[in-house]
């Protein structure tokens, strides 16, 4: 008895929508960082390093939506750089915890997680 395809097409359905959504907190994470900077009073002692983070979180907004593209055309070419991107993130939560900041690492570790599994079953050979 195989797994039904409804199952699959689920999985793929909610891939898709967050994937996309993990692509807008980070645009939305770039917006409050550039108001964040135009509002400082003081001048920025590492540029390079705030122009970093932007060009981070563009990429990173782009690949996500770009394998959030792939999830729903059905194509399998986005299913391992989404997990290994979302495995990343559960990284980055766990140390957020031992930080004790525990505000945002379990939204992230949720979603890290949860976007890990449907990415995981998201597609059928």
């Amino acid at each position: 008895m195989g797994v039904p395809d409804s199952f699959y097409d689920g999985s793929r359905k909610w891939a898709t929508v967050l994937l996309r959504c993990e692509a807008l907190i980070l645009v939305l994470l770039i917006i409050y960082l550039a108001i964040l900077d135009a509002l400082r009073t003081k001048p920025l002692s590492a540029p390079l390093a705030l122009a970093g983070d932007f060009i981070a979180l563009t990429l990173g907004a782009i690949g996500l939506y770009a394998c959030s593209i792939s999830f729903a055309r059905g194509k399998s070419w986005g299913r391992a750089p989404a997990l290994l991107a979302n495995l990343i993130a559960l990284g980055v939560a766990y140390f957020m915890a031992a930080g004790k900041f525990y505000l945002g690492a379990i939204p992230l570790g949720l979603l890290a997680l949860t976007t890990s599994v449907v990415t995981a079953f998201g597609y059928r050979e």
